[in-house]
C-alpha cells in the first residue's frame, strides 16, 4: 500500500461522516487553540507590564526611617523623625531624581474626620475609618496626581504650617464635598484643615485616595513626630535607570551625620517582577490547556474507535482480499492523525486571531514566537496518533473470518 492510496482511504474514510468529523476535530481544535493562545497572550502581556513597570516601579525608590536609636537614648524610647526639615530638596537635587516627599501615618487608631465640629458631626457625616497622612509637598508631586479640583497644597503652606489638607475623591463623596468654592474643611478629631484640593488619581500609593493629607510641618506641629510604629517614608520619582544609584545615594544625602537611620528600597529587577506576575498564570492556563488536549484526544479515541466497530466488515473485507495487520492499523492511525493535524491547524489560526484581536482591543504590541506557533499543528499529529494507536491495534487484530459472519 503506496502513502498516495493510504491517504485518499484516510480521508474517505473521515468524510463519511462529516458531522462526526467536525466535532472530533472541536475537541483538539480548542486544545492546540487555548496552547497557542494562551502563550500568545501572555508574552503579551509580559510585554505591556514591562512597558508599565518602567514608567512605574523601574522609576521609584523608597526610603524608610528604620528607627535607629540616638547614642544614649534609652531602650524602647520613641524613635524621633530622621528627615531633615529640606529632606524634599535634599532627594531632589540627587542626578536623576524627579520629585521626593515623605510621609507617614498620624494617628494610631482612625480618628475622628467630619465636615462638621464635635463628634456628633463626625458621626453624621458616615467618615469614620479614615486615615489621616502627613505628606510633605513634594510627596504629593511624586506620586503622579491627577486632580479633580482645586490644587495641591505647597512649601509655602508646609513651611508656615497651615491648616490646609487635600483629599481623596473617594473621601470628598462621603463627607459631602462636591465644591471647593466656598472653602469647606475638615475636622480632625475637632481641628480644622481647610481643604484646598481633590484627589482623582494617583500613580503611586493608591491608599493616598482613601485618607485625608495635610502638611508635613503641620501634623508634626499639632501631633509631634511620628510613633515608631509608623514611622516617616520617603518615596522618591527618578528617571529611567537612575533608581538603583539614586538608592545608594539617598541616605548619605539625607542623613550625612547618620545613613544608618535611613533604608533605601531600590525597585526589582524587571525580568524578576515578570516572572512573578506571569509564571503563575501561565501555569493555570497551561494546566486549562493540557485538560482540553485531553477531551480532544478521548474524543478522537473513541470516535475511532466506533469506526473500527461500525467498519467490522470492511475489515474483514479488506483482509480476505490481502491487506495484512498492519495496512489496516496504518489506514485507521492516518485517520486519527488526519484529525489531529486539522484540528491542530485550525487552532492555531483561531488561537493567531484572538491573540491579534485582544492585542489590537487593548492597543498593545502582540507578541507570537515562531518557536511556539510553527510546531503547534504537530501537537494535533501527536494527539491524533495517541488517539488511534488503540482502535488501529484492535482493528489490526480482526480475523477475515470472523469479521465476514457479522
Amino acid at each position: 500500500m503506496v502513502f498516495r492510496d493510504l491517504a485518499a482511504e484516510s480521508v474517505a474514510g473521515i468524510l463519511q461522516r462529516p458531522a462526526r468529523t467536525a466535532l472530533t476535530v472541536l475537541g483538539t481544535l480548542l486544545g492546540v487553540g487555548a496552547f497557542v493562545a494562551i502563550l500568545g497572550l501572555t508574552a503579551t502581556a509580559r510585554g505591556q507590564i514591562s512597558s508599565d513597570f518602567t514608567v512605574l516601579a523601574a522609576t521609584q525608590v523608597t526610603v524608610k526611617d528604620v528607627g535607629a536609636p540616638d547614642p544614649g537614648q534609652q531602650t524602647g524610647a520613641a524613635t524621633r523623625y530622621d528627615f531633615p526639615d529640606d529632606a524634599d530638596q535634599r532627594a531632589g537635587r540627587l542626578n536623576g531624581a524627579v520629585h521626593a516627599g515623605t510621609y507617614w501615618q498620624v494617628f494610631k487608631t482612625p480618628p475622628a474626620v467630619s465636615t462638621r465640629s464635635g463628634p456628633a458631626g463626625a458621626a453624621a457625616a458616615g467618615a469614620e475609618g479614615l486615615t489621616v497622612y502627613a505628606a510633605s509637598p513634594g510627596l504629593l508631586q511624586a506620586v503622579g496626581p491627577t486632580l479633580a479640583g482645586g490644587t495641591l497644597y505647597n512649601t509655602f503652606h508646609d513651611s508656615r504650617r497651615m491648616h490646609v489638607a487635600v483629599i481623596g475623591s473617594a473621601v470628598a463623596r462621603r463627607l459631602g464635598i462636591s465644591s471647593l468654592a466656598a472653602q469647606p474643611a475638615v475636622f480632625v478629631n475637632g481641628t480644622p484643615y481647610t481643604v484646598v484640593g481633590i484627589l482623582r488619581n494617583v500613580e503611586r500609593l493608591p491608599n493616598l485616595l482613601l485618607s485625608v493629607m495635610i502638611p508635613d510641618r503641620t501634623a508634626r506641629a499639632d501631633y509631634g513626630d511620628p510613633a515608631p510604629d509608623y514611622a516617616a517614608t520617603m518615596l522618591i520619582q527618578t528617571r529611567v535607570g537612575a533608581a538603583r544609584l539614586i538608592a545608594k545615594q539617598a541616605p548619605l544625602a539625607l542623613r550625612p551625620d547618620r545613613p544608618d537611620h535611613l533604608q533605601a528600597v531600590p525597585p526589582p529587577a524587571p525580568h524578576t517582577l515578570q516572572d512573578s506576575v506571569t509564571g503563575s498564570l501561565d501555569s493555570l492556563f497551561l494546566l486549562l490547556a493540557g485538560i482540553t488536549l485531553v477531551i480532544g484526544t478521548v474524543g478522537i479515541a473513541n470516535t475511532t474507535l466506533v469506526s473500527v466497530l461500525e467498519r467490522t466488515g470492511e475489515i474483514g473485507l479488506r483482509r480476505s482480499l490481502g491487506a495484512r495487520p498492519r495496512h489496516i492499523a496504518a489506514q485507521f492511525l492516518t485517520e486519527s492523525a488526519a484529525l489531529g493535524t486539522l484540528g491542530g491547524l485550525l487552532g492555531t489560526a483561531v488561537s493567531i486571531v484572538v491573540t491579534l484581536s485582544v492585542a489590537l482591543a487593548h492597543h498593545w504590541t502582540a507578541i507570537l514566537d515562531p518557536w511556539t506557533t510553527l510546531p503547534a499543528p504537530l501537537i494535533g499529529t501527536l494527539t491524533g496518533l495517541l488517539a488511534g494507536a488503540y482502535p488501529a491495534l484492535r482493528a489490526a487484530r480482526i480475523e477475515p473470518a470472523e469479521a465476514l459472519r457479522r
